[in-house]
Parts: C-alpha cells; structure tokens; sequence
C-alpha cells in the first residue's frame, strides 16, 4: 500500500460543528422525552429495499450464516421496520438512523447520512405538521410555518396547475433545461418534479419557513389519500426552510392491500425506466394487514437541520467524512 502526504484523511467538518450535531442530537431526544415519545432502534441492514423508481438502495451482501437466503439492502428509511412495531402495539415512536441512498452525492446529498423519523399514532397530517413545526422552528428559532398547497405553489411561482394542464404543455415547460426531446420522454410526475425544482423551490426562500402540502395523488407514496376541492389529493407534506426541503411527512396509508397494488404499480414504474424490481416486503405487507393504529408519520433530514443552524452551504461543512472520505 502506498501512502502520500496528500491523502485527504481529515474530516471535512470543524469541531464546531461536530459540536453543533451533538447538541442537536441531545435537543432533539430531550424534545420526544417531553412528550414521552418512545425512542426505538431496527436494523440498518434489512432483506428488503423499496419499490420507489425515485430512490436507489445500496445492496449489500451478507453471508449466508448471517440468516439471509438472498441479498441484504441498506435501508433507505426505518419506515417498515418502524411500522411492524407499531402494529405490535409500540405506541408513538421516534429513531435517529444512519440511511442509505445509491447515486445521492451533492451539496444537500450524501449517500449515507442522518434521518430523524417518528410516528404517532391518533394524528393525522395536520396534527404532525404542528409537531414539525414545534421541533423545527425551536430548533432553528424561527417563526412558525406558513402553509401552501401543492397547487397554489406550483400555480404562483411557475405558472402551472399540475391537476388540469396536458402532458403535452407541462413536457414544453420542461425543455429549458433537459431539451425537447428529453422533456417528450419524461413522464408526468418527473415533469412535475422538474419544475418543483427549478422554480417553485427557490422562490419558496422567500417565504421561509413554509409547508407545502396536498400533494397530487400520483406523489402519494404511503400516504392516504382524499378528495379536496373536486381533486384526489395525498395527505402528504413537505417543509421548506430557505427554499431547502426538510422533511416529508405522511397521514399514513394503512390498507394493505392499497398497499401492495402501489408496490405493484411501483415495479411496473421501474422496469418503464430500466431499473430491475425490487422483491415486496412481505412482512411489512403482513404488519399492514394485522393492522396498524391510524398514525401520522415524517421523516427529516439531520444534516440538512444542522446546514440550517451552522448557516453554511455544503452538507460536507456538517459531516466528518462524507462519501468521498469514507
């Protein structure tokens, strides 16, 4: 092995800062205790990954000693895990967990990195949003959020009703920035997001902090969803904080099979795109049809809530050796 005097060993972040995430970390379990939240751990390595098309596990390969009979994943989120135990009966639960993302590396991206997620049971979206709120805005000592639809966002700051405009003029907004011929490729919810993206959440900075919720059906990931003026909406939001987006949060779907037609629906997505189908959880599927408690639930990102308190640009400022250091 050769080794020079310029290997970047050091971290990338200053003490202050490794200083600012313990101190966050103590807040953060100092805020459930208060309100008697239960903190849990699951497995970071699972046997399954997730169907979502918009999101890439890392696969891991376990021996076959270790009890699996086919590849291990990283997970993406404590979610299924976190939902058996909910259907066991935990009650409300919260978990600061190490997650993985393949192809993730940016100035808010890293391909592992620290998630906060909690649910409770007896909430629903709304109820969740004032908890957000709570934890956020007294961390980062802000005002409470403004909220936002998903449609008054996307029809004030790009000029586009994503429920009634065509295919064909929601792909022409799109060519600025992937050309003609990608943007006649996309689909409907890549297009969407595309905008999101580009438009709506930079001029969502200026009204910071803000929720955007009421999310097209088709974006409903786990969530339920509703009807609200003539429109299927998901009960889904997101938080906005200098235009950098927070958090994700659920009034969760608990009908399994809804559940598994989505799965299904998910898979035929991914080989649309190329990308190889993913195997259903089952025994999250079996935790769904025992039953879990009506609940709300919301994942956030800690590195990104620790770029907000330091004021510093680069998720490598906050974290001691990102991917690239590793």
């Amino acid at each position: 092995m050769n080794l020079t005097d310029d290997t970047p060993w050091r971290p990338t972040a200053a003490r202050a800062a490794l200083e600012l995430r313990a101190r966050q970390l103590a807040w953060l379990r100092d805020f459930f205790a208060r309100r008697q939240v239960l903190e849990v751990e699951t497995p970071v390595l699972g046997r399954h990954g997730i169907t979502d098309p918009n999101i890439d596990s890392v696969q891991a390969a376990p021996a076959p000693l270790a009890g699996f009979s086919g590849p291990g994943w990283l997970q993406t989120s404590p979610e299924y895990h976190m939902k058996r135990l909910l259907a066991a009966g935990s009650g409300a639960i919260y978990q600061v967990s190490r997650v993985f993302r393949d192809g993730e590396r940016g100035r808010r991206h890293n391909p592992e990195f620290s998630l906060l997620e909690w649910y409770r049971p007896d909430f629903d979206d709304v109820a969740l949003m004032d908890e957000v709120a709570d934890l956020v805005c007294g961390w980062l000592e802000l005002p409470r959020p403004t909220r936002l639809s998903y449609r008054e966002a996307m029809q004030r700051y790009a000029g586009v009703d994503p429920f009634t405009v065509d295919d064909r003029a929601l792909a022409a907004c799109c060519e600025p920035w992937v050309g003609q011929q990608l943007a006649s490729e996309l689909d409907r919810d890549a297009c969407l997001d595309l905008i999101m993206s580009h438009q709506v959440e930079p001029a969502l900075a200026q009204i910071s902090p803000v929720f955007v919720c009421h999310y097209p059906a088709s974006q409903a990931a786990l969530a339920r969803v509703s009807r609200l003026d003539g429109m299927t909406v998901a009960h889904r939001f997101e938080l906005y904080v200098d235009g950098i987006e927070l958090c994700n949060g659920y009034w969760e779907l608990t009908d399994a099979a809804e559940q598994l037609r989505r799965f299904r629906a998910d898979n035929q997505r991914r080989r649309t795109c190329g990308k190889p189908e993913m195997a259903l959880d089952q025994s999250f599927l079996a935790a769904l049809k025992a039953g879990i408690p009506p609940c709300a639930g919301v994942a956030l990102g800690l590195d990104r809530l620790l770029m907000l308190k330091a004021g510093v640009a680069d998720i490598s400022r906050v974290l001691a050796f990102p991917s690239e250091r590793a």
